[in-house]
């Protein structure tokens, strides 16, 4: 499952200034695999976006990869 950790990755560091302090953290459970994003404070509102629309973007993608391997992911943007 390290593939939508990876995915999410990329992504994180895409929208960062500094991609280097991007971490993410995967735990797995049997259903449901919480995916915990780590960035710096002055990077927290780039991966939130404007009234939550990013955050909720990258949501709707891991969801969207999720239903194939019928898995759900959460995201959790940890500060």
């Amino acid at each position: 499952m390290s593939a939508m950790k990876d995915l999410l990755e990329e992504i994180a560091k895409a929208l960062v200034d500094n991609p280097e302090d991007v971490q993410v953290t995967e735990v797995a459970g049997e259903q449901t695999t919480v995916l915990e994003l780590r960035v710096r404070n002055e990077d927290l509102g780039k991966v939130i976006g404007r009234q939550g629309r990013t955050a909720r973007a990258i949501r709707t993608l891991l969801a969207a990869a999720g239903m194939k391997m019928h898995k759900r992911f959460v995201l959790e943007i940890l500060e």
